[in-house]
């Protein structure tokens, strides 16, 4: 099988737009502290390739998964492909200097594992970026395909996560362990308002999104978890066939293409709502023209500043602004 295109465009999945907030802050976050403190937390190049089984998988991969594209390498021993591909993964971990972890995972030690990323032969290679499992290639395909994958893979976790790997030290010390971040101010305050999140309770946490960013208006997890929360209430009492009828029928009516643009951003795409919302703001004048343009910079909060469907969108509404 050769490795599959690792792009991420296209239908926009919110539980992943949620995992990219949260990993760019959580990033942030530890960047942060780092700099406060002068500490890197750098790693030993051998720390770079780790053996996991289920009981670590979500401490080991899930949650380094946050700060750092995880690839996983599915083998066992009597699997003769494997013993090709396990020390090239391997040395390019080390090669590539923290850009991404390889996590080795027995099959026959971790079954349960294996059935839940449905394989059906080893080597089979998968990733895992901010908690978003994808599958990279099965077999051991030549190391030129390979590099290839593993610079996708990487180009998206910086992309759309903000993922940016962990800091190499040759000279660390191996038994060093690494610097704890400790919880922000807000934490708390932000787990509620995620949980709500995840209840479908969306007043609940627009509110506690509102309440974090009363008094730190430039928190990034917060913006973007208030932008999809309001997404998301908006959204769950619409009838999808009404709404676009209705701004098919009405393209001067800005509520009807405000309301048309959150349907086009939950159900993935992403161009024609922000589309609708650019021409929505070169149709009207005042307070209509205002309105469109506010919600336009929401939708780009839901999808991230460093989008490049977003910063398309910003070149546009500058253009039919000025």
């Amino acid at each position: 099988m050769q490795p599959r295109n690792m792009s991420m465009s296209g239908v926009v999945d919110l539980a992943a737009v949620k995992a990219a907030g949260e990993a760019k802050a959580k990033a942030e976050q530890a960047r942060a502290q780092a700099a406060r403190t002068g500490d890197a937390g750098a790693v030993v190049p051998a720390a770079l390739v780790i053996d996991v089984d289920e009981a670590g998988f979500e401490r080991d991969v899930l949650q380094r998964s946050a700060e750092v594209p995880v690839v996983i390498d599915f083998w066992a021993e009597w699997c003769e492909p494997c013993k090709q591909l396990g020390p090239l993964l391997e040395r390019l971990a080390v090669e590539y200097n923290g850009r991404f972890l390889l996590a080795k995972v027995d099959v026959d030690a971790n079954q349960m594992l294996m059935q839940q990323f449905g394989i059906q032969g080893i080597p089979a290679v998968f990733a895992v970026v901010a908690g978003q499992a994808l599958p990279l290639f099965q077999g051991a395909a030549p190391e030129a395909q390979i590099r290839e994958t593993l610079d996708q893979l990487i180009q998206v976790g910086e992309e759309r996560f903000g993922l940016t790997g962990i800091a190499v030290d040759p000279d660390a010390s191996p038994d060093a362990a690494p610097a704890e971040v400790p919880a922000g101010p807000y934490d708390h305050l932000l787990e509620a308002a995620a949980s709500a999140l995840d209840a479908n309770d969306f007043g609940g946490a627009v509110q506690a999104y509102k309440n974090v960013l009363t008094d730190d208006p430039a928190n990034p997890e917060a913006k973007l978890g208030l932008a999809q929360a309001e997404l998301l209430a908006r959204v769950q009492t619409m009838d999808p066939n009404a709404v676009r009828k209705d701004a098919a029928d009405n393209p001067g009516d800005v509520a009807a293409q405000l309301a048309a643009a959150d349907l086009d951003l939950v159900g993935g795409h992403v161009e024609d709502a922000f589309g609708r919302l650019v021409e929505a703001v070169r149709r009207n004048a005042g307070d209509d023209r205002n309105t469109a343009r506010l919600r336009l910079l929401e939708l780009f909060e839901v999808i991230g500043p460093d989008d490049p469907r977003v910063t398309a969108a910003r070149t546009a509404l500058a253009r039919v602004l000025f």
